[in-house]
């Protein structure tokens, strides 16, 4: 396992890599300041998304988790840049309840890069697993000119 942190308005952010995958990230500084190139790319790729200069990753991932866990992590994947989605709305797309696909979305090991963030609840905001809850999540969907539905 190899670990990095990226320093960013969001806070530090430490990027696990396990068998040439990226498998989480956390909020905290880790002493452990591995090099490698897939941690190379990915911080390069957070740093361009933290400066607003990239909308899109391109990292190897590796969910750890059930089938479930994935296909939320998938599902959240696949919201661009800027969008929001509720629960529900994903819910319907895989077939569960929204309350299952809530707790999923707060067990994502990746976040930002698999953007949790852009989950919201049928009335509007809800927390956020990541160091500052509810607060970093405002911050990031502002980030991304998704802020405005939160006003």
């Amino acid at each position: 396992m190899k670990q990095r942190t990226v320093p960013t308005q969001f806070g530090d952010l430490t990027l696990t890599e396990e068998a040439g995958a990226i498998t989480a990230l956390g909020w905290a500084r880790t002493a452990q300041q591995d090099a490698s190139d897939l941690l190379d790319e990915a911080m390069a790729q957070l740093a361009a998304y933290a400066a607003a200069e990239r909308e899109v990753f391109d990292l190897p991932l590796r969910v750890k988790g059930s089938d479930f866990q994935r296909d939320v992590c998938s599902a959240m994947s696949a919201i661009p840049f800027g969008h929001t989605v509720t629960y529900g709305d994903i819910a319907k797309q895989l077939g569960v309840p929204a309350q299952a696909v809530g707790q999923a979305c707060g067990g994502n090991p990746i976040p930002i890069i698999i953007p949790c963030h852009r989950v919201m609840g049928a009335k509007g905001l809800t927390g956020f697993s990541g160091a500052g809850g509810v607060e970093t999540k405002v911050a990031l969907l502002r980030h991304e000119g998704a802020a405005g539905l939160l006003i």
